[in-house]
């Protein structure tokens, strides 16, 4: 009986099995069936076509290991579910000496590594030669079992998390449109047509509390920015943040994508463009046009041409106007007949004259507390999701390597080794 782990060539314990092309697709009669795509594999989709395989199909059974052999994922590492491989498809059997769930997860640990060594100056494809050379720890099944279900047991949680993220999303994005457009009472309900007052308004149906403005009349300034062109300039690695609109996205202010500082004195003479705590920053043009943020930053700063900075007066706040442009409906609104693409352009005057509703300030400072609410537990899934899927790497980094090992029951099958 042989107790030592030890690693394997993959080309010494699997057989390979290209999937091929249906007759008929879709095809729903007699004998049909389901046919396995990349999405429905990943769970993106609920469902997929059934069609009309031929004598030579591929059938596959739940929890087979897959690779996607060609294409931009070529290299990518799936589980099956039952049904017909696609012909962009291959599955990996292995032999007798390896648990199945097991399997799957010691060659998905080599997924990064086989799409970055696929071949083909056409469409990408996995390089078999590479695929055999691949080597995975192996030890008893009885471990290989335990390691599996613990891995298992990690992708359920991701699975769940993933899946009350969407559903919060979901809530979130109907909530906000609620809360924005309809408000709150003095007790703190959401208002609806059926209980309370609302009136009609050139933005459409809003509560009777509320008024219409112009953005320039509730603006002490709005301009854009200024991008510097002089003889010697030059962008540094520190100093005052320089903000473009690739920093500007659906609501959040990301300073770490292209990141770029100016000197304190070109600092100062960029007086056009710059930035105050509070600011609501507006892409006029780009892929992210009309995308807005808040700037919060306790630090000086910059915009560029491509960015408008709206500074409000104490009639409005600058997070209830910064959500509300985020609307969907009210991009679209802002964009009017533009088509949303980088030749797409927005002016100060558009700006300017953009109508919005004006709820009291005590009830902007209501949906800003439910808003952050509804942000913070978003937030809070995100951060456990990540965690998570950090848990696993470190988890199957451990585990599939013989790093760490995990003691099983001894079973009869084990004792026969």
């Amino acid at each position: 009986m042989s107790t030592n782990a030890q690693s394997r060539l993959l080309r010494e314990v699997i057989t390979l099995e290209k999937g091929k092309p249906p007759i008929q697709t879709p095809y729903d009669g007699p004998g049909s069936i389901r046919y396995l795509t990349p999405d429905f594999l990943r769970h993106k989709v609920e469902s997929t076509i059934h069609v009309r395989p031929g004598s030579n199909a591929v059938r596959v059974n739940s929890g087979e290991a897959i690779i996607l052999w060609d294409g931009s994922n070529a290299g990518e590492v799936l589980r099956a579910r039952e049904g017909m491989l696609a012909s962009t498809m291959m599955r990996v059997c292995h032999n007798y000496d390896y648990d199945t769930g097991y399997f799957y997860y010691a060659l998905k640990g080599w997924e990064n590594y086989l799409k970055g060594q696929t071949a083909g100056s056409g469409i990408p494809h996995v390089d078999k030669e590479v695929l055999g050379t691949l080597s995975l720890f192996h030890c008893r099944k009885s471990e290989q079992s335990i390691i599996a279900e613990i891995l298992s047991t990690v992708d359920q949680a991701i699975d769940q998390t993933e899946a009350l993220i969407a559903k919060q999303r979901r809530i979130k994005t109907g909530l906000m449109q609620d809360l924005l457009t309809r408000g709150i009472d003095d007790d703190g309900n959401l208002r609806s047509e059926d209980t309370h007052e609302f009136k009609d308004s050139p933005i459409g149906r809003i509560p009777a509390e509320w008024k219409v403005e112009k953005i320039g009349t509730l603006a002490s300034q709005v301009t854009k920015g200024e991008s510097p062109t002089w003889q010697g300039f030059k962008y540094h690695g520190e100093g005052i943040l320089f903000v473009t609109s690739k920093n500007v996205r659906s609501g959040i202010l990301d300073i770490a994508k292209s990141e770029k500082f100016v000197s304190d004195a070109f600092h100062k003479k960029l007086t056009r463009s710059a930035l105050r705590y509070g600011d609501i920053l507006v892409n006029l043009v780009g892929a992210s046009i009309a995308r807005s943020a808040v700037y919060a930053l306790g630090r000086d700063a910059n915009i560029n041409q491509a960015v408008c900075s709206v500074r409000l007066n104490y009639e409005m706040k600058p997070l209830w106007l910064c959500e509300y442009l985020q609307l969907p409906k009210n991009i679209e609104r802002l964009l009017g007949e533009q088509v949303e693409t980088a030749r797409a352009n927005l002016s100060l005057r558009d700006i300017r004259r953009y109508l919005v509703p004006c709820p009291p300030s005590v009830e902007q400072s209501k949906v800003i507390m439910q808003i952050n609410l509804l942000r913070n537990g978003y937030q809070y899934q995100l951060s456990s999701l990540k965690k998570l899927r950090s848990l696993k790497a470190a988890l199957m980094q451990d585990l599939l390597t013989g790093k760490v090992r995990v003691k099983p029951i001894l079973t009869e099958a084990d004792i026969c080794e």
